[in-house]
């Protein structure tokens, strides 16, 4: 290549990495803007290890949860995995947050595995309801609700399957899949979509606690009633907007 046009070309090329670089000093926060278009995804927030305060008095949500289950439940049930997590983090992942931990959680000890989804799930489980709830108002999470179930009734019917069929202990769940898709399953134990360890996968939008001390008292056996009962409080305006920031 002549002389002539090897310095023109390098010419060319400094000025115009000088001319950007120019850019980003007099235009605050060009290339951070660049960079996060490029890696920006749609996240929630981390499920801090602390239990934090219900959101509603013990008895808000009568009649369906009578406040003297909700007071055991989140007094003495939640608190202990809130307080055994903490601990197991503590000693086994210290700085590690429990969706980091989640995907392996079978690398770790069973006290880890189950009071991280006791502490996850129960959390969860608090925020998704709400007095005086139950209305899925118009919205992406009701045109997928509808494309994927055809219909709330049939959202319900298979939700209510899931929960009346796990077997003993455990969670029913409306998850979101790798795919973006709504689906329905349930989990043993205190296990949950997120975990490696579960048959079903994906990103929790709404769980039904079926352990019998969510409904004991005031269902004793009669676990179909409890679940009925429990779609009047689910608090769709919680669970819309955490739909809404993953899809």
């Amino acid at each position: 290549m002549p002389f002539h046009s090897s310095r023109r070309k390098f010419l060319q090329t400094t000025l115009t990495g000088s001319m950007v670089a120019g850019a980003a000093a007099v235009i605050p926060g060009l290339e951070s803007c660049k960079t996060t278009q490029k890696t920006a995804t749609n996240t929630l927030p981390l499920t801090a290890l602390e239990q934090t305060p219900l959101p509603y008095a013990f008895n808000a949500l009568e009649p369906a949860i009578d406040a003297r289950t909700m007071e055991i439940h989140y007094t003495k049930h939640a608190a202990a995995y809130a307080k055994a997590i903490k601990e197991a983090v503590d000693a086994e992942a210290p700085g590690k947050s429990l969706e980091s931990l989640f995907p392996v959680v079978s690398k770790y000890s069973t006290k880890l595995r189950n009071n991280g989804g006791g502490h996850y799930n129960h959390e969860l489980f608090w925020k998704t309801m709400a007095p005086n709830a139950g209305q899925l108002g118009a919205g992406k999470l009701k045109t997928a609700i509808d494309a994927s179930f055809t219909g709330y009734d049939q959202f319900k019917t298979k939700l209510t399957e899931a929960a009346m069929t796990r077997f003993g202990s455990g969670w029913a769940w409306l998850y979101l899949d790798s795919d973006k898709k709504l689906q329905i399953g349930s989990t043993p134990n205190q296990d949950n979509p997120l975990m490696d360890v579960s048959t079903v996968k994906g990103t929790p939008l709404l769980g039904l606690d079926v352990w019998e001390h969510a409904y004991y008292l005031k269902y004793q056996n009669k676990r179909a009633d409890y679940v009925n009962a429990w779609f009047s409080l689910i608090n769709w305006d919680f669970v819309q907007k955490r739909y809404d920031s993953l899809v």
